[in-house]
C-alpha cells in the first residue's frame, strides 16, 4: 500500500506549504493543484494525476476532506472513484479525520463534505453581503484607480501636442499601457 498525497488550493495566489508540511513527510508522492474543488474530476489535473498514479490498495491522503471536493457532489464522485479502484482515503484533520475504506463511511465523509459546501456558500454569501453594504455606504471595493480625471486630462492634452506615449507616461507617472488604455477609451467614447 502506497500513501499518495493531494494538495489543493482554489487559486494560484494561495499557499500550499501548510498542506505540503503535513503530507510530504508521510506520502511517497504528493500531487498539487491550484484549481477550484467545484470542478469536475476530469478538469482537476492534480487529482487526475493522483488517480492515474494510484493502484489497488493505495491510499489518498488529504489534509482536510474539502480538499477532495468543495461541494458534496464532486466530493462523492471522487470518493466513489477511489473506492471503485480499491483505494482508500486518509483525512488528516477536521470532522472526517481518519482512514476511510468502506462505502458505509461515505456517510461520515458525506456529512463533512456537506459542511464544507455549506461553509463555502456561507463565505460567498457573507462576501456578497459585505460588498453590497459597502456600496450602500458609498465605498467601492477593488484596487484604487491609477488614473483620475486630472491625469486623464493631462494625458489627452499632451497627446494632442503630439508627445510620445513614453514621454506622457513618464511625465504623468503611469505605465505606457495605462496611457494606451486612456487613449483607447477616449477614442471609443468619441466614436460613440
Amino acid at each position: 500500500m502506497a500513501l499518495i498525497g493531494l494538495v489543493r488550493v482554489s487559486t494560484a495566489k494561495q499557499e500550499t506549504q501548510r498542506q505540503h508540511d503535513a503530507l510530504d513527510p508521510i506520502c511517497i508522492r504528493v500531487f498539487e493543484e491550484k484549481v477550484s474543488g467545484k470542478l469536475k474530476v476530469d478538469d482537476r489535473p492534480g487529482l487526475q494525476a493522483a488517480l492515474d498514479y494510484m493502484r489497488d490498495g493505495d491510499m489518498l491522503a488529504v489534509q482536510e476532506v474539502d480538499r477532495l471536493g468543495r461541494n458534496l457532489l464532486e466530493g462523492l464522485i471522487v470518493l466513489t472513484e477511489l473506492f471503485e479502484r480499491g483505494c482508500t482515503v486518509k483525512v488528516l484533520e477536521g470532522i472526517a479525520a481518519g482512514e476511510h475504506s468502506e462505502r458505509s463511511l461515505i456517510l461520515d465523509l458525506d456529512l463533512a463534505l456537506a459542511l464544507a459546501e455549506d461553509r463555502r456558500r456561507d463565505i460567498v454569501r457573507k462576501t456578497r453581503n459585505g460588498l453590497e453594504a459597502a456600496r450602500r455606504r458609498g465605498r467601492v471595493g477593488g484596487r484604487p484607480r491609477v488614473v483620475n480625471d486630472d491625469k486623464r486630462a493631462v494625458i489627452l492634452a499632451r497627446r494632442e501636442r503630439d508627445e510620445s506615449i513614453r514621454e506622457i507616461a513618464r511625465a504623468v507617472g503611469v505605465s505606457v499601457g495605462t496611457v494606451h488604455a486612456v487613449l483607447a477609451a477616449s477614442r471609443a467614447a468619441g466614436a460613440a
